[in-house]
């Protein structure tokens, strides 16, 4: 009974510890400089910088639209179907896959340091050979650890809910961005929660949609 509370309370811990990287992530990419630098990266899909409430609101349903959804939570599902088969070779190629995609490259140092710091935290776990042998591609410079490879990894090696933890993600991600806003654009608290709300809304149904499509199409009856 003690080893299973122990357990409960070990993954507990990786996962708050995880989830509080990403947050200073999103801190980072939600600044003047980040946006500036997404912005720059992105011209050709028409990100805007925030200014004021309504354009910052903008820039969120942008962001969900065009990296959050269709690239990073993917990412973390295929991440987290590869290490759950023990696909080694597949998850070394998402990770240098996800370095070709222009949209993530204005974040990719961000990305990877958060990464890195997850999978050292991982290396205690000297019985789950994915985890040592992602580790060794990464010091070898043959992966980056991406950290929504390394959050796909911990959600599998820990046996959590994928459901849950690709909208824990999603909402983390979007209130580091409006946390990092708040102060420069003297936005209210009130304001916050509400833009918070608005913009999580939407977040279950993409990720059940991206779990019905990682599940695959199902057979036809009749």
């Amino acid at each position: 009974m003690n080893s299973m509370t122990n357990q409960h309370t070990v993954t507990h811990e990786v996962v708050e510890e995880f989830l509080g990287d990403i947050a200073p992530l999103a801190e980072q990419i939600g600044s003047a400089e980040g946006l500036v630098a997404l912005s720059a990266g992105a011209a050709s899909r028409k990100f805007r910088r925030a200014t004021d409430l309504p354009s910052l609101r903008r820039f969120l349903r942008d962001y969900q639209s065009q990296i959050l959804v269709p690239l990073e939570l993917p990412a973390i599902c295929r991440a987290h179907g590869h290490a759950s088969r023990y696909e080694i070779r597949e998850l070394i190629g998402l990770d240098r896959r996800l370095a070709n995609e222009p949209l993530l490259q204005s974040f990719a140092t961000a990305s990877q340091r958060v990464g890195k710091t997850q999978l050292k935290r991982l290396r205690q776990l000297r019985d789950q050979r994915l985890v040592q042998r992602y580790l060794r591609a990464v010091q070898a410079g043959e992966a980056h650890a991406w950290h929504m490879v390394v959050y796909g990894l911990v959600l599998s090696v820990y046996s959590l809910p994928l459901r849950q933890g690709l909208l824990s993600y999603a909402q983390q991600t979007t209130r580091g961005f409006v946390r990092s806003a708040a102060n420069r654009l003297r936005l209210a608290e009130s304001e916050c929660q509400i833009l918070v709300s608005e913009v999580c809304a939407g977040f279950p149904a993409a990720v059940n949609r991206l779990l019905m499509e990682a599940a695959g199409p199902r057979p036809l009856i009749g």
